[in-house]
């Protein structure tokens, strides 16, 4: 294809990136099923194969294999091992378990936490200020010539928020202003108070015809 082609993004990356991306790991292995190394968590970049076990190594010497770890269920490839064979440039990079990892696909969050004011150009999950994406999978996403950046949502929040704050605050103004033609029950004073207190039970007088009177 020539300059400007459909087939131009996908020339920029290397032709194992998007397979390994869509590969399924840590599943046991179907020719290793009776071996305890049986986990797949290995990827060899030359033959493109799926994921192997550690087993399954020994068919690959001499090719490039990378191995894929775990962390909050989902895949992350350490730094060091990633960076030989591909530029992750812009990809927030986090430490874990003492060694510096990137996340292969995107972990979106629901809602950005306050006081954000960076966030992944494509799943906007919240990032350090320095990084554009936050997996490799955004990377390529939110680098292709047809991604269209979405709109911050924080924003959109903040503006909802404060609307539904202007108009909590104007009913609650509102009530007042009704509230305030309604005439309050006045504390009971000592007078009342004793009245209230003798007219607890209503008293009955005994009739005169019943009064007898002895001589």
């Amino acid at each position: 294809m020539g300059a400007g082609g459909p087939d131009d993004d996908d020339n920029r990356w290397p032709p194992w990136l998007k397979p390994l991306l869509k590969e399924t790991f840590f599943v046991q292995c179907k020719q290793h099923a009776d071996s305890h190394k049986s986990e797949c968590n290995m990827y060899c970049l030359d033959c493109m194969n799926g994921a192997l076990c550690s087993l399954c190594l020994t068919h690959h010497k001499d090719h490039r294999a990378i191995q894929i770890r775990r962390s909050s269920y989902h895949d992350v490839i350490r730094v060091n091992e990633i960076q030989k064979v591909l530029d992750i440039t812009g990809v927030q990079t986090y430490i874990i378990n003492s060694a510096r990892v990137v996340f292969l696909n995107e972990r979106p969050q629901p809602r950005p936490g306050k006081g954000v004011t960076n966030t992944c150009e494509v799943c906007e999950r919240s990032l350090l200020d320095s990084y554009r994406f936050c997996s490799l999978g955004c990377k390529i996403v939110g680098t292709s010539k047809n991604f269209q950046k979405k709109k911050h949502t924080s924003a959109m929040t903040s503006d909802s928020e404060d609307s539904y704050c202007s108009s909590s605050s104007h009913g609650r103004h509102m009530n007042s202003k009704f509230q305030s033609f309604t005439p309050s029950t006045p504390p009971p004073t000592s007078v009342n108070y004793r009245t209230a207190k003798r007219r607890k039970g209503i008293p009955h007088r005994a009739p005169l015809g019943g009064l007898i009177i002895e001589y």
